[in-house]
């Protein structure tokens, strides 16, 4: 189950992270009874949140906040329905980066979206390695993305 709660004060189109993040799972391999929640707050409880967690001042564009450990999974194999965790985004972080990488917000959310879910599924960008692997499986999911969108006429 995926759950999508926008306190922030930006209106986002939720059903485009939906269907990113139902589409991302299922690429990976993790049952469709995997919860994960994404939360969209404003730049005050993005702050609290990130000093909290990463004792670092100010707010970041994206936490990610694992719970049961789950791994991708293969095709014989999928990962079994448990809790993945909470995915926390910043709209107005969002928004600055996105005006600088000169794209829409809801690109930049998806990016951000994808981003925080590898993280909830164990993921890091640590060291060279690691970073490369990320970022390549994280560009051929939202390639993947905006194809089936634009195959719906998005």
């Amino acid at each position: 189950m995926i759950e999508i709660n926008n306190e922030s004060a930006i209106a986002i189109d939720e059903t485009v992270l939906l269907r990113l993040t139902e589409r991302n799972l299922a690429e990976l391999n993790v049952s469709a009874d995997a919860d994960v929640a994404i939360v969209l707050v404003d730049e005050g409880a993005m702050e609290a949140l990130h000093v909290q967690w990463m004792d670092e001042p100010g707010p970041t564009d994206v936490l990610s906040f694992p719970m049961d450990e789950l791994r991708p999974g293969t095709l014989d194999r999928p990962t079994p329905a448990g809790l993945l965790g909470d995915i926390v985004l910043c709209p107005q972080v969002a928004e600055t980066q996105a005006v600088t990488a000169k794209h829409d917000l809801i690109d930049e959310l998806i990016l951000l979206t994808t981003h925080g879910l590898l993280h909830l599924l164990g993921f890091d960008h640590a060291e060279p390695e690691d970073e490369k692997e990320m970022f390549g499986l994280q560009r051929e999911l939202i390639a993947g993305f905006a194809a089936d969108e634009r195959s719906r006429g998005r």
